[in-house]
C-alpha cells in the first residue's frame, strides 16, 4: 500500500513539473486587495490604515508578481460578475418609456451582436478639383503658365 502511494505522488509530480509551490500570501494582504477590489478602499493607503499596515509595505507586496497575479484574478472575477449585472441593465433598458434611452441601448446591444451602423458616414472627395487662382511658393522660378484670357 504504501508503493502506491508513493506511485501516485511520484505520478502527480511528474505531470506538473514547471508548477512550483504557490508562495504565501499574508491574509493582512488579502484582505487590503479584497478592500481594493470591492471599492471600500479607494487607493492603497486607505487599503493599508484599514487593514493595519503601513503605505510602503503594502506596496512593495502589491509589487510582487504572485500578489500582482492574484489581485488581477479578483479584479477579473469581480468584473465578470459586475459584467452580468451590467448586461441586464442594459436589457433593462430596452423596455424604458424614454424613446432615446431607449435606442441607445437598443444600439449598444446590437453592436455586440455584431449588428451595428457604419461608424463614420462615407465621404467621396474629389482630389482633383482646383482652385482658382494657384500661388507658388518655391524656390525655384517656373516658366510662365499660359494665360488665357476670356472675352
Amino acid at each position: 500500500m504504501a508503493d502506491d502511494q508513493r506511485g501516485t505522488k511520484e505520478s502527480a509530480r511528474s505531470l506538473s513539473p514547471n508548477m512550483e509551490k504557490q508562495k504565501p500570501i499574508s491574509g493582512r494582504v488579502r484582505e487590503a486587495i479584497a478592500s481594493m477590489v470591492t471599492g471600500e478602499s479607494k487607493n492603497i493607503t486607505a487599503a493599508a490604515i484599514k487593514v493595519g499596515l503601513t503605505r510602503e509595505h503594502l506596496s512593495r507586496e502589491l509589487s510582487k508578481p504572485h500578489i500582482a497575479a492574484f489581485m488581477h484574478q479578483k479584479v477579473q472575477r469581480n468584473l465578470a460578475i459586475a459584467a452580468t449585472r451590467a448586461g441586464a441593465a442594459k436589457v433593462e433598458l430596452l423596455d424604458c418609456d424614454n424613446a432615446m434611452v431607449r435606442d441607445r441601448a437598443s444600439s449598444f446591444v446590437l453592436g455586440l451582436a455584431g449588428i451595428q451602423p457604419a461608424s463614420q458616414p462615407s465621404v467621396n472627395v474629389n482630389i482633383e478639383v482646383r482652385a482658382g487662382y494657384v500661388i507658388d511658393l518655391s524656390d525655384d522660378p517656373a516658366p510662365a503658365p499660359k494665360v488665357i484670357d476670356y472675352v
